[in-house]
């Protein structure tokens, strides 16, 4: 399983990086503008850091304007992966994207036909939000199972990125049910590292070693 990083924090990024954990970054506006950087050099940066690929967003509404930011995006760096999100117009950019060999996430993926057709559409990823899901009742990791397993009865090379993560049990319900990739914040990444017990466990075993000194 890929873990992606969800953050423009470069230095978070970097932590991740030097773990050996990070293999790709996703991004929207919102941790753009928490960043406090402009897109582009943000994006530019990140990208000096991490090999694998990057997700970058756009705003516009309608396929032209989509595409249009995604030649634009795909400048900056040869790993950028251009965010659309699932509407027709999203779905028209993929299919021009897809010809073009320019990698699209499709994004605010929220029930198994909006994956199923952006797969159909030629989506490099597809990205259901599990955490809104649960946030309104829903379950989110049933979204995920399903998606996967049509995939698998379709053999479609999209890949599926388990985003909107809120816990580490996302994770570990991901990667159970096969999700290609995880993409977390860097909070809930670090939380996976903690187990009280292991904490408890390094603290006995300093204070027994201790003792043998005496």
């Amino acid at each position: 399983m890929k873990f992606f990083i969800d953050t423009a924090d470069v230095e978070a990024i970097k932590k991740a990086v030097e773990l050996g954990m990070c293999d790709g970054v996703t991004t929207n506006p919102t941790l753009i503008m928490k960043s406090g950087k402009d897109q582009k050099s943000v994006i530019r940066e990140i990208a000096k850091i991490v090999k694998g690929p990057i997700s970058v967003e756009g705003i516009a509404d309608d396929a032209p304007g989509m595409i249009k930011e995604a030649e634009e995006f795909s400048k900056w760096a040869p790993n950028i992966v251009v965010k659309v999100p699932m509407t027709k117009e999203g779905l028209k950019a993929v299919r021009y994207l897809s010809s073009k060999e320019i990698q699209t996430n499709v994004t605010l993926v929220f029930s198994a036909s909006q994956a199923l057709l952006a797969a159909k559409a030629g989506a490099t990823y597809v990205s259901p939000f599990v955490g809104r899901l649960d946030d309104i009742s829903e379950n989110g990791m049933k979204l995920v199972a399903d998606i996967l397993e049509i995939f698998c009865a379709y053999d479609f090379k999209t890949e599926v990125i388990v985003a909107s993560i809120r816990h580490p049990l996302h994770v570990v319900d991901s990667a159970r049910m096969g999700a290609h990739i995880a993409t977390m914040p860097a909070d809930v990444f670090e939380k996976m590292f903690r187990h009280p017990l292991t904490d408890k466990g390094i603290a006995q075993f300093k204070d027994d070693y201790a003792k043998t000194k005496k």
